[in-house]
């Protein structure tokens, strides 16, 4: 019978970060060959590593299939506690480096597209006048994108929706707003030369849609079926904005946008787009503050953190933000 790791057990019995590493590592990559690359070490290093965790808890971490080597079930659900270790280490030689430098510090934030232009762009440019010393990076992409940085510890926050599958118990979630949808077309258009734009009109060009399963997607193909007609016609399928609107440009294709996005690059007497008036009502189900559950942001990320509740504050977010 196995005998009971008691607190402190595993520390007592000599288990070490490198061991945590090695876990983490080979959890990220499944394969141990990189792993050790990751750490600097030769792989025949990283496989004493693996044996020396299996001597220490007194089981199986590692298993050999087929031409590689896996993780056992204990293995997992250690590396997944070393890579909270080893994050919350990271994180605390950060706030260590913000305590010793002052409002200094680099602040990850992701987004999807709308609130990147509506909340996340003011958030950077206030930061940067009250605390110029602080460095941000922003992401924009995809909600399922941004959930797996998120829980990777490659962002201290972001603002998108839980995606299908994710895990909603590993965040703290605040509710902001939903996103409204608008078609755009390039200015001359022939639709922009209608009266009023029908669902038939609609129907007789391509769109350009991203994947079926991002929420954009899922809202157009949801509210066209509602009307009661088919997909719209796809020649291309491409979560890249870049390439949307270079697409819009050159053909005459439709294209569903975030209305943050429309209003960017639809509007005024000298853009190449246009927005459509027309039949369908659309918005993607609400974005929401996404934190990783019971973790302590480093201090230059509460601060920006602060100044993006404030600006969602006074834009009419939501109020629990506050």
């Amino acid at each position: 019978m196995l005998k009971p790791l008691h607190q402190n057990m595993l520390l007592s019995k000599g288990l070490k970060l490198t061991h945590l590493r090695i876990l983490a590592a080979f959890a990220e990559t499944a394969q141990i060959g990189i792993a050790a690359e990751q750490m600097g070490i030769t792989q025949p290093a990283a496989s004493r590593l693996l044996a020396e965790v299996e001597r220490i808890i007194g089981q199986k971490v590692h298993y050999r299939a087929g031409r590689g080597v896996e993780l056992t079930e204990v293995g997992q659900a250690l590396a997944a506690r070393a890579l909270r270790v080893l994050m919350e280490m990271r994180d605390a030689a950060r706030e260590i480096e913000d305590f010793a430098t002052g409002s200094t510090g680099r602040v990850n934030i992701g987004a999807v597209t709308a609130p990147a232009l509506d909340l996340v762009l003011p958030t950077v440019r206030e930061a940067r006048l009250s605390f110029p010393d602080i460095q941000i990076e922003v992401t924009v992409t995809t909600s399922d994108i941004l959930f797996d940085q998120l829980i990777a510890g490659k962002l201290d926050f972001a603002i998108a929706r839980v995606p299908a599958g994710g895990d909603a118990n590993l965040v703290d979630l605040i509710e902001i707003a939903p996103e409204p949808v608008d078609l755009i077309v390039r200015k001359d258009h022939p639709l922009t030369k209608l009266a009023q734009v029908t669902m038939p009109d609609l129907m007789s060009f391509d769109w350009v849609l991203p994947g079926s399963t991002i929420p954009l997607s899922v809202t157009v193909l949801n509210h066209v079926a509602a009307m009661g007609y088919p997909p719209p016609r796809q020649r291309m399928t491409t979560g890249s904005f870049l390439l949307t609107l270079a697409l819009l440009q050159q053909s005459n294709a439709i294209a569903p946008l975030a209305s943050a996005v429309a209003n960017q690059f639809a509007s005024g007497p000298d853009t190449a787009f246009a927005r459509l008036q027309t039949p369908l009502n659309m918005a993607v189900s609400p974005y929401s503050l996404l934190t990783r559950k019971d973790v302590r942001l480093p201090r230059a990320a509460q601060t920006v953190l602060g100044v993006f509740k404030q600006i969602l504050s006074r834009e009419g977010g939501s109020k629990s933000a506050e």
